[in-house]
């Protein structure tokens, strides 16, 4: 039974490219001794470039191209850049989350470029793009990008890979946030352990016109693949991209059991591959549709392999979600009949990642710096960003964990009058309620709802995250006593600079209500900011040899 897992992570961002020229000329420039930055003569070194063109074969029954195709073409396109940086063989480990702009049709060309965003130990995030273009209307479209994780690969020797180098700020913003959703990909993962689980979660379905339901079990698909030498890569092992495509194949199959018609994939959320699978291998895929909106449906797909007919035990070794939706003649929407779900739930959070897209913006102005304490800003459309900034002698860990307790923020943070732990989510993020004194001719004080997401460095020269955004939540409305306070992105980072030396920076993406307050400081209409940092930077030396217990398991 394949469960409905409602909230599924969320990809915060796609990969971008960037205009590039020949290779030839980028080895050579590397070769002189470095890569431009920016301009023609740039071009990653771990690019790949694959175009198709798609012929009848390639197509499913509307004379458009096979998603199960395609993914075949972006897993070889992503796995051979993986490799060019690896330098050995790369398996592929998660596909996340795709959405699917256009379809593609025969004659079309499908271009695709794949770069390596990052690289951790022995694994590495790939960024894929795919375009499809018309050779004789001499256009293109965009059609999807993706993320894909892989991982290399020895017989003889563990792997250790070399760390990638950004250069343009595409690079920079995309190997910041890189190690972020590596980390959320892991989440996601502990949450779908069995798909053959029952869950309960509240439904609509009291709202809903239940005459005309169709009973979930009639859309369940079971289909067995046998691995053959053509389905396996260079390594033995089936390719990733043939699993994903069988994967879509029984979808579809579900997904048309419900519609009675010819549906379309516009989304995936996320392939995760637990294990290989090789040739003899027998694959099961089983799908259902989960649930159904208006105009959509969500089909949940697993797969599990077994060597022999008598093994009692399968390997689960890939979950995934698809939305598909049925057009018309005029590629509208139709509406879809009811079914009454298999529910669950997950909460995810994507809190980090947007803290680090604003630290990894390179237009940050200084704009005074007061007894070593520095104020820098950035304005953007309708924010105005600041970041302050500080070195103090404290153990990078040590000032993390201080800080990572909100609810000891009232002892140096005036605007903090009290802080409430309101629920642990998990180990690293917690839920709290912050009431603030009132800010300029404000009479009421403000409260705050405010989610906390801390993170230990990835790798050598990460800094140690705390990040703070406003949530909702049913248990906490805004109340006639506050005005109800909103943080959009904000939060610390510590970098180690040294033995007891740490620098701290704390950076806020102010909305429109706190643009005055920030602006007078920026003005140096007022010292807020300055007493406030200092004040912390006492409660770091003051505190860091007493830690609280319950923090240092860390």
């Amino acid at each position: 039974m394949i469960q409905n897992v409602g909230t599924h992570l969320r990809r915060g961002l796609a990969s971008v490219f960037s205009s590039r020229t020949s290779r030839k000329s980028a080895s050579r420039a590397e070769k002189d001794g470095g890569v431009m930055a920016e301009g023609e003569g740039y071009r990653n070194p771990t690019e790949v470039q694959m175009s198709q063109l798609v012929l009848p074969c390639h197509t499913n029954q509307r004379g458009e191209l096979s998603v199960g195709q395609l993914l075949k073409w972006i897993d070889t396109t992503a796995c051979l850049s993986a490799e060019r940086h690896a330098g050995c063989p790369c398996v592929t480990a998660s596909m996340d989350d795709i959405y699917f702009e256009h379809t593609i049709s025969v004659g079309q060309v499908v271009n695709i470029k794949a770069k390596v965003n990052r690289a951790f130990n022995s694994s590495m995030e790939v960024g894929i793009q795919v375009a499809s273009e018309d050779l004789c209307l001499e256009k293109q479209w965009s059609v999807c990008k993706a993320l894909a994780t892989f991982v290399a690969h020895r017989e003889l020797s563990k792997v250790k890979l070399r760390q990638t180098t950004p250069r343009t700020e595409e690079e920079k913003t995309e190997h910041s946030v890189a190690a972020e959703r590596r980390r959320m990909r892991l989440v996601y993962a502990d949450t779908i352990k069995d798909l053959l689980t029952n869950c309960v979660i509240q439904d609509d379905l009291e709202s809903r016109d239940c005459s005309d339901m169709v009973p979930a079990e009639k859309t369940r698909v079971e289909s067995v693949e046998l691995v053959l030498p053509p389905h396996a890569n260079h390594q033995g092992n089936t390719f990733g991209g043939q699993i994903m495509a069988w994967m879509e194949n029984v979808a579809t199959i579900a997904a048309s059991r419900l519609c009675r018609a010819h549906p379309t994939l516009k989304a995936i959320e996320m392939f995760h591959f637990r294990g290989p699978s090789h040739v003899g291998d027998r694959l099961v895929f089983k799908a259902i549709v989960n649930n159904a909106f208006k105009h959509s449906m969500e089909v949940g797909v697993s797969v599990e392999a077994y060597r022999q007919e008598a093994e009692a035990h399968r390997r689960h070794i890939n979950s995934a979600f698809m939305t598909f939706v049925v057009l018309d003649a005029e590629d509208q929407p139709q509406t879809l009949p009811w079914i009454r779900p298999q529910p669950g739930v997950y909460l995810s959070y994507n809190n980090v990642s947007s803290l680090k897209m604003l630290v990894a913006k390179d237009n940050w102005v200084l704009s005074s710096e007061t007894s070593q304490i520095r104020l820098y800003t950035l304005e953007e459309d309708k924010f105005l960003s600041f970041h302050l900034e500080m070195l103090v002698h404290v153990d990078a860990t040590q000032a993390f964990l201080l800080l990572s307790d909100l609810c000891r923020r009232p002892e140096w943070d005036k605007h903090c009058r009290s802080v409430e732990l309101v629920q642990q989510v998990d180990e690293d993020d917690a839920i709290y309620h912050i009431i603030s004194p009132a800010l300029g001719g404000d009479t009421k004080p403000q409260d705050f709802v405010v989610l906390a997401s801390r993170r230990k460095p990835c790798d050598n020269g990460d800094p140690y995250v705390i990040a703070l955004r406003s949530v909702t939540l049913p248990t906490h409305r805004e109340t006639p006593e506050y005005r109800r306070g909103e943080t959009i992105c904000s939060g610390f980072c510590f970098w180690r600079e040294g033995d007891q030396l740490t620098k701290v920076s704390y950076y806020n993406q102010a909305t429109p209500g706190f643009l005055n307050y920030v602006t007078t400081n920026v003005a140096g209409l007022s010292s807020e900011f300055y007493t406030t940092f200092k004040a912390c930077e006492q409660f770091l030396l003051d505190n860091r040899n007493d830690l609280a217990p319950s923090l240092q398991t860390l």
